[in-house]
Formats: C-alpha cells, sequence, structure tokens
C-alpha cells in the first residue's frame, strides 16, 4: 500500500527577479515591480510530499524526524534568511519561485531516501504557489 505524506516549512529570503544581459526596460518588461533593483522578500512555506509503502511495524511512510532534520538541514538552514541571487544554485538562473521549487527538489531528491519525494510546494504569498515534482 502506498501512502503520501506532506510536511510543511517555512523560510525568509529575498530576491530580485533580473536576467543578466537584458536592459532595464526588459527586466521591467518580463518581472514588473519583481525587477526593483533593491529586491524584495518573502515568508515563504514549503510543502514537500514524499510517498511509499507503510512500514508493518510503524504505520509511517517515514519516520518525520528524519524528514524535519534532513529539510531542515538542506533547505532552511542554506535559505532561511538570505538573499537568493547570491546562492549558487541561482548563478545560472533567475531565482524565481518555480526554479526555487526546481532547486529545492533536486536538492531532497538527492538526498532523503527513506521515502520517494513526491513533490515540492512553494508558496511565494497567499495567492501564488508553485509546484514541481520532477523530471517527468
Amino acid at each position: 500500500m502506498r501512502a503520501y505524506l506532506s510536511r510543511r516549512y517555512r523560510l525568509s529570503a529575498s530576491h530580485r527577479l533580473y536576467r543578466q544581459g537584458f536592459s532595464d526596460e526588459q527586466n521591467f518588461a518580463a518581472y514588473g515591480k519583481c525587477a526593483n533593483p533593491h529586491g524584495h522578500g518573502h515568508n515563504y512555506v514549503v510543502e514537500v510530499t514524499v510517498g511509499g509503502a507503510v512500514h508493518p511495524a510503524t504505520g509511517m511512510v517515514c519516520d518525520l524526524g528524519e524528514l524535519d532534520d534532513c529539510v531542515r538541514k538542506e533547505i532552511v538552514d542554506r535559505f532561511d534568511h538570505t538573499n537568493l541571487n547570491l546562492d549558487p544554485a541561482f548563478r545560472e538562473v533567475v531565482p524565481t519561485t518555480e526554479n526555487f521549487s526546481i532547486a529545492i527538489y533536486d536538492r531532497l531528491s538527492s538526498v532523503f531516501l527513506a521515502a520517494k519525494l513526491i513533490r515540492v510546494r512553494v508558496e511565494e504569498t497567499s495567492n501564488n504557489s508553485f509546484e514541481y515534482a520532477g523530471k517527468k
């Protein structure tokens, strides 16, 4: 039997959406006020969903403590209270929340092996959320 577990984490980070090589006008046309040279910040909610067989002895998909420790170490400690533009994960890509979701998924999928990573959902505001479920 396959079951799913979703867990939410919170972090705050800033970013500026702009593409080097674009003029200020092109960046504003693409990203609007998010291209502000001073950047802006968000209080993100990151939801991680894992799935797998329910362990017959524990009745769980995975140990919540292991998942929490992994997400804290790999995601929260790395990105909380940072400027995403300065992180190596965004050296080649604009730190949109779409790309942030992909970076989180890729990082977790390579280190959390206690259950299969199903998807990552990042809530940027109460109106905007983004999901990534890996390459299909």
